[in-house]
């Protein structure tokens, strides 16, 4: 058994304290509150701890290192370039900025390009591993003679920025972006200089276009007309015909002379329309549950009249692309190949919102027992639903992560008792960090008005001399008081406490322009598609994050807020924000196409997406649990995007138990409830069989019962139909399908999905097609309306999911166990010999269409050639006759030690008889050695399980 570990970066916790001892740097001085209200709520304006530090006089004057040309208003934070105006390690240059398919660094006589298309991989497949696309320097881009104390910014906007140099007698201002293959300068004092690392091979050199290779790859630098190249071994220069700007551009890769001067020459229509603003706008449409993005640049034409420009895209954006088509060849990166788009000035991408839900529904279970267990979890949280470690702002979210789990499953059961404790409990701690009263010093938010930020303290892992992960530590309250807001109306209005909540969502993410206290949308990277945590990003590759999932908890509460307050524009916010850094998880954290990750990587995920990489690793734990458990938590109703590749979870969970040794011993709950994404039964049979478990530091037993017992009952998420209204999801299971839509409003409301199924959703309430619904709940609290009663035992019916069982029986999961297979001695394929054989009787099920699965495991040891057959009967009535008889082909064991898997891919050998409702039913199971002189072991009591086409 492995020893817990502390949650969330303990580790760098400790670390960055100590550098403060030994750096001396000073801890601002603990003073009372002075109290700006908002509603009946409050922050504070005096400093009550440690403020965001850096060089010199960061901590008053974050803009230092802008110049008076810089946008006004809250400067960003959290962005791949933070470190060019943070400089944090540096006082005078930044860290490399990966913006892709370039990185670029800078120096006092200008930016170095990198496009290393080579990955430094380091651990093993099975371990900590990490991959990286290292800045190497091809080139050097300045003013001769040019030798600036420090690199300062000019400008900025979505995805681009604007360093800028001077020295007194020469200037550069650069401009360089996201998904820019150029980079645009403007020049004064001096020639302009490119330095080659080497001598460069110059492949063209006509007027004012010369093309060279760099360590094996191809740039074009763009003089204006009527200036010309000087070539002298590694450096080339340009007095650019004493007008000032000239752009660089990186070519894709090719293989022929030819194909570089025919791209050179398609760049070359656009390298005068400098790109000198970019921005995005996007747009929900409820009744397709559509997202449309547009991604639109700005240029400028030094010459020429050319107004487009080229751009290539992440996959994440490639793959929904509309009205566009992208060219080839393409740009190698660290999120994959970038696919090409010449001649726009904008892009679009579309995309559906799958939407999200409160919580699962909860549905019957047949015998009443799991409605009982469920329910005596929810007594033992009732007294200390939020179970706090600590009390900074981020193990504050995660009691109030607890709490509202607890209240809406408690809600969704009747047991009116946990739910409001667990409402007052997120009533009383939300209210409270709400007030910044005179003379109070903590559990309240800070405003700097220098930075632009909203602060709460006691802080942690930096959220304060940082501004690291306020996305996750704020994406907590903000669901809390989503839930809050369901049963509490009033509370959550704009002139209570709604204020507070909406100042936090502007913090992280602000989603208006025209609010300039807070940057525009803080922590996510617009063009990336995600979030970053750092808000320095002051890191050799760049900027990074670790749990994807608490930044999509994030997105989710703006959800959740938006809907259940009304207010539109925080609901398509977070649709925004969710959809697309959904996409960009799959892409970039899980890789579930497997067509971003290098090849030797040898991980089917990473633990933390750096700027110019990956890493199977954390903050704080090298353990596989861990690595991959912190992009699967908080499990929420918003977190059904985990759910969306079921084929996917299997992989992402085999290579945790791979990479273990074993089954988790840590964070299992987390585990087994991202496995019930893929593998309900499965999911549900680990966790009767580990009942002594411990809950991870924001879980509780009570909802990850609920959780993983309704998705073995649900199936997996359908992600081929949609609904007009977000609060919804869909599930499948053996080809049948469960809708499910929520209304946390007080009102009642019908929801149509993509399909045209309609479902009428009372008000306060989740309701459900083809499921029997526990409860629901009411949206001003207190009793649910008793038109619809919870039951005390839900009316019977069978379970399809069957565990092969010791003693030959056929039913719910118990404790692991083997059987052994006797030895065929001979060629009985298709003839069940001396089978073992598993039966269950008195079944009542609907036919739900398909074919029977399973999959069992079996195990052949060392011995050679073994095959084991299944025979699989049903007696739809019970009356000794078998109707339907289906004989698989068998499975080739191979001489390994260590289970397969065999299942229904395996196709049907034979099959007489028709399936039909099950009525007193019986299914017989029965497993033998069709071929091999030795025995085969057969796991079952939590292992081998026979899925029936029934609902």
């Amino acid at each position: 058994m492995k020893p817990p570990v502390p949650h969330r970066r303990w580790a760098l916790a400790v670390t960055t304290t100590l550098a403060l001892v030994v750096s001396g740097l000073a801890i601002a001085v603990t003073r009372p509150a002075e109290a700006a209200p908002v509603g009946a709520g409050s922050y504070t304006t005096t400093p009550v701890g440690p403020l965001p530090t850096g060089c010199g006089q960061m901590t008053t004057n974050p803009r230092q290192f802008a110049t008076a040309n810089a946008p006004a208003g809250a400067i960003p934070t959290n962005d791949w370039w933070s470190s060019l105006l943070w400089k944090r390690t540096d006082c005078s240059f930044s860290e490399p900025l990966h913006a892709h398919p370039i990185s670029y660094d800078t120096f006092g006589d200008g930016l170095g390009f990198s496009a290393n298309s080579t990955p430094a991989i380091s651990g093993t497949a099975t371990g900590v591993g990490e991959y990286h696309y290292p800045y190497v320097q091809d080139i050097r881009v300045g003013v001769a003679g040019l030798g600036a104390p420090q690199v300062r910014v000019d400008g900025w906007t979505d995805w681009t920025v604007s360093p800028y140099w001077s020295d007194g007698a020469r200037t550069m201002r650069a401009t360089i972006g996201h998904g820019l293959p150029f980079a645009y300068f403007q020049t004064s004092g001096g020639d302009a200089v490119i330095n080659t690392s080497g001598t460069a091979d110059v492949w063209s050199n006509s007027g004012a276009t010369v093309g060279f290779r760099v360590n094996g790859h191809d740039y074009v630098a763009y003089a204006p007309s009527g200036a010309s190249w000087t070539v002298s071994a590694g450096r080339i220069s340009s007095t650019l015909a004493g007008r000032g700007y000239f752009s660089v551009a990186l070519l894709p890769p090719t293989t022929t002379t030819a194909e570089r001067a025919e791209l050179a020459t398609t760049y070359g229509r656009y390298a005068h329309a400098h790109v000198t603003g970019t921005q995005v706008s996007y747009a929900y449409d409820p009744a397709t549950s559509g997202l449309t993005t547009t991604y639109a640049f700005t240029t400028t034409a030094r010459e020429g009249t050319a107004t487009q420009t080229v751009v290539s895209l992440y996959p994440h954006q490639w793959k929904s692309l509309s009205g566009s088509t992208a060219i080839t060849p393409t740009y190698p990166s660290a999120r994959g190949r970038m696919r090409v788009l010449t001649g726009v000035n904008q892009f679009r991408t579309a995309m559906k919102f799958q939407g999200v839900l409160p919580e699962l529904p909860a549905v019957g279970d047949g015998s009443g027992a799991d409605l009982a267990t469920l329910n005596g979890h929810l007594a033992a949280a009732r007294a200390n639903p939020m179970d706090q470690r600590g009390n900074d702002t981020y193990w504050t979210g995660k009691g109030l992560g607890r709490a509202a789990r607890l209240a809406e499953v408690a809600d969704l059961v009747n047991d009116t008792a946990t739910r409001d404790s667990a409402l007052n409990a997120i009533r009383s701690t939300l209210t409270d960090w709400f007030t910044a009263s005179t003379g109070k010093t903590s559990k309240l938010f800070y405003y700097d008005n220098n930075w632009g930020t909203l602060i709460g303290y006691p802080a942690s892992y930096g959220s304060d001399q940082e501004l690291n992960d306020h996305h996750f530590h704020y994406g907590y309250f903000i669901a809390a008081a989503a839930t809050l807001a369901k049963f509490d109306p009033a509370w959550a209005a704009t002139s209570r406490y709604g204020g507070m909540v909406d100042l936090l969502i502007r913090d992280a993410n602000n989603y208006r322009r025209d609010d300039t206290r807070f940057p525009y949308l803080r922590d996510f990277d617009i063009y990336a598609g995600h979030d970053w945590a750092s808000g320095h990003g002051s890191f050799g590759s760049g900027n990074n994050q670790e749990s994807s999932s608490e930044g999509m908890n994030f997105a989710n509460a703006l959800i959740q807020w938006g809907q259940v307050t009304g207010n539109a524009a925080v609901r398509d916010a977070g649709i925004f924000l969710y959809t697309t850094q959904a996409a960009a998880i799959q892409e970039y954290w899980f890789d579930a196409s497997d067509q971003n990750f290098p090849a030797a990587f040898g991980h089917s995920t990473v633990g933390m997406v750096w700027g110019d990489g990956g890493a199977y690793a954390t903050w704080f734990s090298g353990e596989p649990e861990m690595i991959q458990g912190i992009n699967l938590l908080p499990v929420t109703g918003g977190h059904l995007y985990l759910g969306n590749n079921p084929a996917y979870v299997r992989t992402n969970y085999a290579e945790l138990v791979r990479n273990n040794g074993g089954p988790p011993t840590v964070w299992q709950d987390i585990l087994w409830q991202f496995q019930a994404l893929g593998d309900g039964a499965a999911a549900l049979a680990n966790l009767r069989a580990n009942p002594g478990y411990t809950p991870e530091e924001g879980e509780s037993r009570a909802h990850t019962f609920h959780w993983i017992r309704n998705l073995a009952a649900l199936g997996t998420v359908d992600t081929t139909v949609t609904a007009n209204h977000p609060l919804t999801a869909v599930f499948s299971r053996n080809g049948a399908r469960t809708y499910v839509a929520s209304n946390p409003t007080a009102s009642p409301v019908t929801v149509t999905f993509s399909n045209g199924t309609t479902l009428a959703v009372p008000a306060g309430r989740t309701a459900t097609t083809g499921a029997y619904t526990w409860s629901g709940g009411s949206a001003t609290g207190g009793t649910p309306p008793g038109t619809d009663p919870p039951p005390t035992d839900p009316p019977p019916s069978g379970s399809p999911t069957r565990y092969l069982l010791p003693g030959g029986g056929l039913g719910a999961a118990g404790g692991a166990a083997t059987t052994t297979v006797a030895a065929a001695n001979g060629n009985h394929d298709g003839t069940p010999t001396n089978p073992q054989v598993f039966t269950a009787t008195g079944l009542n099920l609907a036919y739900a269409g398909g074919q029977t699965a399973f999959d069992l495991f079996v195990d052949a040891g060392t011995a050679v050639g073994n095959g084991v057959q299944v025979r699989v009967s049903y007696d739809l009535t019970g009356n000794g006759s078998w109707e339907r008889v289906e004989t698989l082909r068998y499975f080739a064991t191979d001489p390994v030690p260590g289970y397969e898997h065999y299942t229904q891919s395996a196709g049907l050998a034979s099959a007489t008889g028709t399936l039909g409702a099950l009525s007193n039913g019986t299914v017989r199971v029965e497993v033998w050695s069709a071929i091999g002189n030795n025995p085969s072991t057969l796991g079952i009591g939590n292992q081998s399980v026979l899925r029936l086409p029934y609902s």
